[in-house]
C-alpha cells in the first residue's frame, strides 16, 4: 500500500497531474477548496487515472490542507507513479 504525498492546486482550468512540488506529486483540480469538494474531486480523479475504485483511495492526512497524504490500496508505489506519469 503506497502512501503518496500530493500537493493540490484547486480552482484550476483542468484536472491534471502537473509535475512535482518539493517531494510531492502536484495535481491541479477544477473543484474549489470548499466543503470537501476538492478532496472528493481528488479521490475521483485518482481513481479514474489509476483504474481503481474510489474506496481504494484513502485520505490519510491533510483534509483541510493543500498538502495531503493519500493511501492507495491494491497497487504498489511504482505502479501508481507509472500510471500517473503515463497519462500526464
Amino acid at each position: 500500500m503506497p502512501i503518496l504525498r500530493v500537493h493540490i492546486i484547486p480552482n484550476s482550468k483542468i484536472d491534471k497531474v502537473s509535475g512535482e512540488y518539493n517531494s510531492a506529486i502536484k495535481i491541479k483540480l477544477r473543484a474549489p477548496a470548499v466543503d470537501g469538494k476538492a478532496n472528493a474531486a481528488l479521490r475521483r480523479f485518482l481513481a479514474e487515472r489509476l483504474s481503481v475504485p474510489q474506496r481504494a483511495i484513502v485520505l490519510e492526512h491533510g483534509q483541510k490542507s493543500r498538502h495531503k497524504l493519500i493511501r492507495i490500496d491494491g497497487l504498489t508505489e511504482e505502479e501508481v507513479r507509472g500510471r500517473l506519469r503515463a497519462r500526464s
